[in-house]
């Protein structure tokens, strides 16, 4: 796959899991990583967007699939603000979500 192929993936995998519509020219590709299972992962940077905004576009997918009798594919959303932020929600996560985690917040 080349990185347009990549973002396109991104940006309908950002839709469908949050609810937020991005057209894939608009992500940039921000860095790979590679699990200790060997997943390999592929993160793309979106623009911001308010806080309040993201959880509303949440809020109504999580509605819409609903009440179409669908499974989200999630069923919550945790905006970090700090990399303690996710050492104190726990819970299980991707492998490389750490990594990714610290080097946003160092950069």
């Amino acid at each position: 796959m080349d990185v347009a192929a990549l973002s396109r993936h991104a940006a309908r995998e950002l839709g469908e899991e949050t609810g937020v519509e991005q057209p894939a020219e608009g992500l940039t590709l921000w860095c790979l990583t590679r699990g200790t299972n060997g997943n390999v992962g592929v993160q793309f940077l979106a623009p911001s967007r308010p806080a309040p905004l993201l959880c509303e576009r949440f809020t109504a997918l999580l509605s819409s699939e609903t009440a179409r009798d669908n499974d989200p594919e999630l069923d919550r959303m945790a905006l970090l603000r700090s990399e303690t932020d996710l050492t104190a929600r726990g819970g299980t996560h991707v492998d490389y979500l750490e990594p990714v985690i610290h080097r946003y917040f160092a950069s």
